[in-house]
């Protein structure tokens, strides 16, 4: 969420970061129903002050007064019965604005249509060359007993699969490796909800607008009730998270820091469910786009500096590059353009690994600058050495999600003998600590 005064004040601004992210938001008629919202409620208070003078007026009237008090206060009853229902659509209209204008923009952002505009800012490692034919990672998890994606359409639908054996070790191989590398850079670790209620999503972005909409989120919303502490049916609507980040970001919503508290830097574990509605008919083979997923997760909450939220944010792509290399695989990284940024992000990066059968990179995770955005949806602030209030800034980064590297894995490390090499810092963190997958004789 924009801070009106700031839209007021850099209309122009606003406007053009709107055009260049794609998003149709109407500036003039947001500044509009803000005016006439103003009016509006100040009207309402100026009535509802006459009303409460009236009501003092009234205990210490005569009884040949009280009448006359009695028709002011019908005619303000009468005037506020009007008025409140027409604040409360001015104010719904204005919330349902709001929530479109997309946040601005870092200066090194590009200007770009669409994701084919995103800019290659760095390579890293050797795309490998293999003497042998090569096989793509639902043939190589076939054929070595570790991915089953016949038995996942049958039990979970379109996108489900099965990893197991030494496949399922891998997999839970990336979590704890990331994971503990997070806490060693300094980070909390937490295993957050996956089942939220709403405000957590809006707060973060993951509604397109200020309710969820299945059309336009790919979120998954829980159809089941669930009982309160009390036992009553409870009226919260309940959905399944992305990625960790809402949670571990409404964590901390309406809550007030202390500026000595910031930077925290939280990394966190949890299953991931996305309905993948705008990607229909993409990538239909193997695990490259599916609905259920794990991943860790990081994410920072600083002071309010966008100075110091652009280094912070680099050095959070920093420790993905790392995990990158440190794995072995080939990547390199984009810097977002306007045209492929959501909303709230002020800045955008995506790292990509090589994908042999893809003979082409593919997203292995984003780091993201949301500045202050987030921070206002969510009502998190903090109190400056001044003591002033400000709404602090929050970043996230994704660290390791499960399926993407392991199809680079399975792909770059094959074997002629058709095995696949485990990279060294995941040894310790499989079964034996195996070196290797190897087919099963």
């Amino acid at each position: 969420m924009m801070d009106i005064k700031f839209i007021k004040e850099n209309t122009d601004i606003v406007r053009e970061t709107a055009k260049n992210k794609n998003i149709d938001v109407d500036i003039d008629r947001l500044l509009a129903v803000h005016r006439e919202r103003l009016k509006l409620m100040q009207e309402i208070e100026q009535l509802k002050a006459l009303k409460n003078d009236l009501n003092d007026m009234i205990k210490t009237a005569e009884a040949d007064e009280r009448q006359e008090i009695i028709e002011k206060g019908k005619e303000i009853k009468t005037k506020l019965e009007l008025k409140e229902p027409e604040y409360d659509r001015m104010d719904a209209e204005f919330q349902l604005l709001m929530a479109k204008v997309p946040n601005v923009i870092s200066e090194d952002t590009p200007i770009g249509k669409n994701s084919e505009e995103n800019i290659e800012t760095e390579k890293w490692g050797k795309i490998p060359e293999f003497n042998f034919p090569i096989k793509d990672h639902v043939q190589i998890g076939k054929e070595l007993d570790i991915l089953d994606l016949e038995k996942g359409a049958k039990v979970a639908g379109y996108r489900g699969y099965y990893l197991k054996n030494e496949g399922a070790s891998l997999a839970m191989a990336l979590m704890l490796y990331s994971f503990n590398k997070m806490i060693d850079k300094g980070y909390t670790p937490v295993i957050p909800p996956t089942l939220v209620k709403g405000n957590a999503l809006f707060g973060t972005g993951y509604f397109k607008g200020l309710e969820y909409n299945s059309e336009t989120d790919e979120i998954y919303q829980v159809a089941s009730k669930d009982k309160d502490a009390e036992g009553k049916s409870s009226k919260d609507k309940k959905f399944l998270v992305g990625t960790a980040e809402p949670s571990l970001l409404a964590y901390y919503s309406d809550e007030v820091l202390k500026e000595e508290q910031l930077p925290i830097k939280v990394v966190g574990y949890s299953q991931c469910y996305r309905s993948e509605i705008g990607s229909y008919g993409k990538d239909t083979k193997g695990l490259y786009r599916v609905h259920e997923f794990m991943k860790v997760e990081q994410v920072v909450l600083m002071a309010a500096d966008d100075e110091a939220s652009i280094k912070m944010h680099d050095d959070m792509l920093a420790i993905s590059k790392e995990i990158h290399e440190e794995l072995g695989l080939p990547y390199r990284v984009l810097r977002i353009c306007t045209g492929d940024m959501s909303t709230g992000k002020f800045r955008a990066y995506d790292i990509e690994a090589w994908m042999p059968s893809r003979n082409e990179y593919g997203e292995t995770g984003s780091a993201s600058n949301f500045t202050d955005w987030q921070a206002r949806r969510l009502n998190v602030k903090y109190v400056d050495k001044n003591g002033e209030k400000k709404y602090v800034y929050m970043l996230n980064n994704t660290v390791l999600p499960s399926p993407r590297p392991f199809i680079a894995i399975l792909e770059n490390f094959q074997q002629k003998d058709g095995s696949v090499v485990i990279p060294k810092v995941l040894h310790k963190y499989m079964p034996g600590n195996i070196e290797r997958i190897a087919p099963k004789t």
